[in-house]
């Protein structure tokens, strides 16, 4: 009997078509704060740079909004804490010898569409920090701050690896 319904489920989602997974489907909610950063270029040295600017802020912001339970109340600490988070950027430039400039901002930000694992996240304009190292024509990196996507992740022994789980696939897997 088992087999049967998984049978039929299949035959259905092969009828029905494919399905795009789009990110706000998978992982990020409606209301979430993202951080982006931007590297000057693609080069070793504004990779690495662009590296050590977004995991000094997410421990910041992970102490900062730690105990936070709401989006509002997220938003009112990083207003707050502006300056703070420039002075840590301002930090790691220093502790870096990195010689360019950079712009921090919060808001309404530009996101590209980026795949990965198969998963869309579509383009637009989201709430987020970004960070812009000299002139922003490299490679980016970015995470979702609230809820803590991107610390969460930080955790894993390897970050560039994210296996997604289906209902579907689990059932495949078990029975067949």
């Amino acid at each position: 009997m088992k087999k049967l319904i998984i049978l039929s489920v299949l035959v259905l989602l092969f009828i029905g078509g494919t399905y795009r997974v789009k990110s706000e489907d998978l992982l990020i909610p409606k209301e979430a704060i993202r951080l982006r950063v931007v590297a000057n270029s693609d080069k070793e040295i504004d990779q690495k740079t662009k590296f050590k600017v977004s995991e000094s802020i997410q421990d910041k912001i992970y102490e900062l909004l730690k105990n936070t339970t709401g989006i509002e109340e997220a938003r009112r600490i990083i207003n707050d804490n502006m300056d703070l988070l420039d002075d840590d950027v301002k930090r790691v430039l220093t502790e870096e010898k990195y010689p360019l400039s950079y712009e921090l901002k919060y808001g309404l930000n530009y996101f590209p569409e980026k795949k990965y694992k198969g998963v869309t996240y579509e383009e637009g304009y989201y709430e987020s920090i970004l960070v812009t190292l000299g002139e922003g024509k490299g490679k980016n990196w970015w995470c979702v701050l609230f809820p803590p996507l991107c610390l969460m992740e930080a955790d894993e022994t390897d970050t560039n690896e994210v296996d997604y789980k289906f209902f579907i696939q689990e059932l495949i897997e078990k029975y067949l």
